[in-house]
């Protein structure tokens, strides 16, 4: 075993045999003549010359040797349904609904918008779409009409895959209605809507378009679909990042670059062996349900849960019975899923056996220090941050423990990861900040390794414009995130860019006043934002859920508590730092995967529209914030 400083000078400096290297964990059809074609840059086309297939690498070659283990575990608290499914049985589901999807008039190249509760049928659509050199285009499932109608308009898909409906904490979400009226909305029209029918909401069909997924199962139950061997820089799928404000902006991924990035992150981060099982509790709609739910670690040849419900439904061991259950070795998560857990009775924790974990990764957010150590004692495991985009499909920053067993810091998503050359840069002066402790954005010089980003859907221009021009002198990629490094290489993520508060001349990462309020003992989970002010320019204005809320039932408890909570920001930050309020809430306004949304609760503070809030879980979060702004 190399060190892995050995290993990630490797990776960039001997570029090309490196990468083949770890191209050796994927099939290949056609073999590759050039690793990496960086001769128009900011573009990068990786393994250039080879064929493969994303289908293949993840279920067909499998089938041979471990047909019938474990592939796909399905398990829904919504419907107290649980099935799971062999190589062998996966194989079959997704030759079935690539001949549908094949009837349906879909040919390589075409588009497939896939808009799915967290069902096996959406795990099998994506695959088919690969499988036959479609691109699939997720929107997570219940979007509102208008939002989906502007990715239907920009992915232009020939087919819609649907279902009547999801479900979530046991209620019902309509979805047919929903991309009924967004169809109308779109000047795009698909040619077929597939939709599966769950028996969970009745729905209306339009004739001539609507197709039923079950009779058509029926009819191709035998089905044989070989895959369709794509060029390595065949495009594989189109995924919008989320808060996207005008035209959405669809991340475009390539085919053998994505297989071979995620084949090797199996390996070398989340320490994934064939036959084991992993266990994503994210959803398909975003990125962590395409790499580490559906692609990752079937190419690894493990068996992945998928999960509709949520992690306190029907209580707050569920997910710990199924990591016993099913023998899970590495587990994926989010910091926000887990301060939910913090408010539930500790005893969940300890309920079922979890020795077979090895680590539970989280990522999505900045893992707050108190929250990771609250995890890493309940539980008893390693815990890994990680930090990415979905403009990179697979972490950024972490820790490698693959390749060597290195310390992880609680705060810290850890090391640049082998391929990424991450710098911190001066955004007024362009230039690279090489000292500890020295704040700046963190870049990445081109070329993006395999895996990420090729561009933004049908608009190159945008893709060099957005990311690769906002630092002046340079063409370096931004993340549009703060960090510093501390004296051992670890990076601290300090918050976006834009979320950087200005107060009297003094540059503030929101990311640094939560961490600080977060380490008051009673509380739980915590918002700033940064509000615009006539004396400072801005303010910081914290809102905060509390694990004890009876410490703050009176207003005299509350002012008493707030005071101490900004004594705390005094001490650990200085006065600079300290917020102009501290109000509590009993939840934080939020998307349904989780990120808080610091816009809308900003844009409330300051009394403007919040904007587009169809991905929000609950309004009446915000509408707290906005009685709590307007007493004031």
């Amino acid at each position: 075993m190399t060190s892995y400083a050995e290993f990630h000078h490797r990776s960039l400096h001997d570029r090309d045999a490196f990468w083949a290297e770890q191209a050796r964990l994927v099939d290949w059809h056609k073999p590759f003549t050039q690793v990496c074609d960086h001769s128009r840059p900011p573009f990068a086309r990786w393994f250039v010359g080879g064929t493969t297939n994303l289908c293949h690498n993840a279920v067909d070659r499998h089938v041979p040797t471990r047909g019938g283990q474990n592939a796909l575990i399905f398990v829904s608290t919504e419907t107290d349904q649980e099935r799971v499914y062999s190589f062998a049985e996966l194989h079959a589901e997704v030759q079935r609904m690539a001949a549908i999807l094949r009837e349906l008039g879909v040919k390589k190249g075409d588009r497939v918008l896939v808009y799915m509760p967290m069902i096996p049928e959406a795990a099998f659509a994506m695959l088919a779409c690969v499988r036959i050199g479609a691109l699939h285009s997720v929107v997570f499932g219940g979007f509102a009409s208008v939002s989906l109608a502007s990715r239907i308009d920009d992915a232009e898909p020939l087919v819609v895959v649907s279902a009547d409906a999801g479900s979530r904490g046991g209620k019902v979400v309509p979805y047919k209605p929903l991309l009924d009226e967004a169809i109308q909305l779109s000047k795009h029209k698909p040619k077929k809507v597939l939709m599966v029918d769950r028996g969970l909401a009745p729905f209306a069909r339009t004739a001539g378009r609507d197709e039923d997924f079950a009779p058509l199962r029926e009819k191709h139950l035998a089905a044989q679909v070989p895959c369709e061997w794509v060029e390595a820089t065949h495009p594989s799928y189109t995924l919008y990042t989320s808060g996207t404000t005008g035209k959405p902006k669809g991340v475009q991924r390539d085919t053998g670059g994505y297989a071979v990035a995620l084949a090797a992150s199996m390996k070398h981060i989340f320490l994934g062996q064939p036959g084991e099982t992993y266990f994503s509790t994210s959803d398909i709609g975003w990125v962590v349900g395409h790499s580490y739910i559906v692609y990752g670690p079937l190419i690894a040849g493990m068996a992945t849960i998928m999960y509709e419900g949520l992690p306190i439904r029907p209580d707050a061991a569920i997910w710990w019975s199924l990591v016993e259950k099913y023998k899970v070795t590495s587990m994926f998560s989010a910091p926000t899923a887990v301060r939910v857990l913090k408010k539930q009775d500790p005893a969940a924790l300890k309920k079922h056996d979890v020795s077979s974990l090895r680590a539970l990764f989280l990522a999505g957010e900045p893992l707050d220090e108190p929250t990771a150590k609250w995890i890493a004692d309940a539980l008893g495991r390693p815990i890994i941050d990680n930090y990415w985009q979905t403009e990179t499909g697979w972490p950024i920053l972490t820790i490698c423990n693959g390749v060597e067993k290195l310390p992880s810091k609680f705060g810290s998503p850890g090391k640049p990861v082998y391929g990424y050359d991450v710098r911190l840069i001066d955004e007024n002066t362009g230039q690279e900040l090489t000292g500890a402790s020295q704040k700046g954005v963190v870049a990445i010089e081109g070329p993006l390794p395999p895996g990420c980003m090729q561009t933004v859907w049908r608009d190159d221009e945008r893709f060099v414009k957005t990311y690769w021009s906002s630092i002046p002198g340079r063409q370096i990629y931004s993340t549009f995130d703060w960090g510093i490094r501390d004296d051992d290489g670890y990076l601290f993520i300090l918050g976006r860019t834009d979320d950087v508060i200005n107060v009297a001349g003094h540059r503030l990462g929101t990311r640094e006043i939560e961490e600080s309020i977060s380490s008051h003992p009673n509380v739980a989970e915590v918002a700033v934002v940064g509000v615009a002010d006539p004396l400072k320019g801005q303010v910081a204005m914290a809102f905060a859920v509390l694990k004890d809320p009876g410490q703050a039932d009176t207003p005299e408890k509350a002012l008493k508590l707030e005071g101490a909570i900004m004594k705390v920001v005094d001490e650990q930050l200085g006065a600079v730092a300290r917020p102009s309020r501290v109000r509590f809430v009993t939840v934080l306004p939020k998307t349904r995967s989780g990120k808080l949304l610091r816009r809308a609760i900003q844009a409330v503070c300051e009394g403007r529209d919040p904007g587009d809030l169809t991905t929000i879980e609950d309004p009446g979060a915000l509408q707290q914030v906005k009685d709590l702004v307007g007493a004031r």
